[in-house]
């Protein structure tokens, strides 16, 4: 699937993240109406970071996206080498797409504070932010996270975007003041503009005011080169699809898979340019 990505034109892959799917989940998923989750029981969750080594080795000019790693269930040091490792051996072609997370089932298992992963979710941020630093050792002294002078190699040869993804209050708040970019649940292209309005307005009195901001959309209106103009207008710089549905194709096998990348890469991407 990353060689037909690649060969399609598309920018990136976008990979998942969960650790665990209880027997019995307590924990009401906070994207649909009913609180159940959108995927079975039985779905796979490989480690994002072991797909991503493996999609990188046979590709040249692909990008990978986190969408989304549960940034709070870990710690800071352990993400932000794998991220690093991943930056050198991808020729920076990767991008952390975080989020605070829902399920607290997976934090128990993890023996991490639920309560409390907003906040220690962006104390991380900056914590990692340090440890990529190029040259020099670094030292922080936090609420969470406290340590004397360290250095950690290999460092990203250039900066990793990190782009923050939900929908609440806070994780806006977190997009447009900590982050590179914001990464949308499923919406409509008028409800993507409302969000992404609301940040860059919160970005505005920030230290990130004035820097670049990512939106990396999914939405449920637009399938054709005038939504897709219409989404870029709304304040989106990338869609984020499964394009053999657009096709009529289940994407059961490999092959469905490919022939919607493909023809996507035909009808849409090689005629926006």
């Amino acid at each position: 699937m990353a060689g037909a990505c690649e060969e399609a034109g598309f920018e990136a892959i976008a990979v998942s993240d969960h650790l665990i799917h209880p027997e019995k989940l307590v924990t009401p998923y906070p994207y649909t109406d009913d609180g159940t989750p959108r995927w079975e029981d039985s779905t796979e969750w490989p480690d994002p970071f072991v797909v991503i080594g493996a999609m990188a080795a046979v590709t040249e000019r692909l990008r990978f996206v986190t969408s989304v790693l549960v940034l709070p269930l870990r710690n800071p040091f352990q993400v932000a080498k794998t991220v690093a490792t991943v930056a050198m051996l991808s020729n920076d072609r990767i991008v952390l797409g975080i989020g605070a997370g829902w399920m607290e089932e997976e934090f128990q298992a993890m023996e991490q504070d639920f309560h409390r992963r907003g906040r220690r979710m962006d104390e991380m941020i900056e914590v990692m932010r340090k440890l990529w630093e190029e040259s020099g050792y670094v030292e922080h002294h936090g609420e969470f996270f406290d340590f004397p002078p360290v250095e950690m190699r290999p460092a990203p040869r250039e900066s990793v975007p990190i782009w923050v993804g939900g929908i609440s209050q806070a994780a806006q708040r977190r997009a447009a003041t900590l982050a590179d970019g914001w990464i949308s649940d499923v919406h409509t292209v008028d409800e993507i503009g409302e969000i992404v309005a609301a940040i860059r307005r919160l970005r505005e009195d920030s230290p990130r005011a004035g820097a670049p901001l990512s939106v990396l959309a999914a939405v449920t209106d637009a399938y054709t080169i005038d939504g897709y103009r219409r989404l870029e207008e709304a304040g989106a710089t990338h869609v984020q699809t499964l394009p053999w549905t657009l096709y009529g194709l289940s994407g059961a096998t490999l092959e469905e898979r490919c022939e919607g990348i493909a023809r996507f890469g035909e009808d849409v991407i090689a005629e926006m340019g």
